[in-house]
């Protein structure tokens, strides 16, 4: 799934795709944003993102996508 996080004073987002679930993600930037010092999430190639918790400006979670197999016509 991808999640998007905005950053205070920066035009570009953080994008990074995550195997975790969209209540797992919420879970985590909750707990970040309410008292912890940092956003610590990781992608699926086992990269880790650390965000202080300060400085996010909101973050998006996206959809939980299946991946589509085979070919399609257009």
């Amino acid at each position: 799934m991808e999640i998007k996080i905005g950053i205070q004073n920066i035009a570009r987002e953080v994008v990074l795709e995550s195997a975790k679930d969209a209540d797992e993600v919420a879970r985590i930037v909750s707990e970040a944003l309410d008292g912890g010092k940092e956003l610590r999430l990781e992608d699926e190639k086992g990269r880790q993102i650390i965000v202080p918790s300060a400085v996010i400006g909101y973050v998006e979670i996206g959809v939980q996508e299946q991946r589509r197999v085979g070919f399609g016509a257009l």
